[in-house]
């Protein structure tokens, strides 16, 4: 069986070729502090494409960072249902 860090997840997960390390330090101060803080192992350019919708939204960039933490936290609470059940204490969160 092969190891991976990735753990037991549910969410998708793909193979990419691309230069992640050069995608990151692309990314803007601000969204560099965030990911290096995420709970969950997201693409640079994932979290760029999410904050830009964002901010389009919202016009202000702390907001944006704001729906970032809000979209984390609702795929987190999927997958915990997904993985350990209804009575997980991520999954008993409102996901709406």
């Amino acid at each position: 069986m092969k190891r991976s860090n990735q753990g037991q997840t549910t969410l998708k997960r793909r193979r990419r070729t691309a230069d992640k390390m050069g995608e990151y330090d692309r990314l803007s101060p601000e969204l560099r502090q965030w990911l290096s803080s995420a709970m969950l192992p997201w693409r640079p350019r994932s979290v760029q494409r999410a904050f830009a919708k964002a901010y389009d939204r919202t016009g202000d960039a702390a907001n944006a960072l704001s729906e970032l933490d809000q979209m984390q936290r609702r795929m987190i609470t999927k997958d915990a249902r997904k993985i350990w059940g209804a009575e997980h204490p991520d999954a008993r969160l409102d996901i709406g």
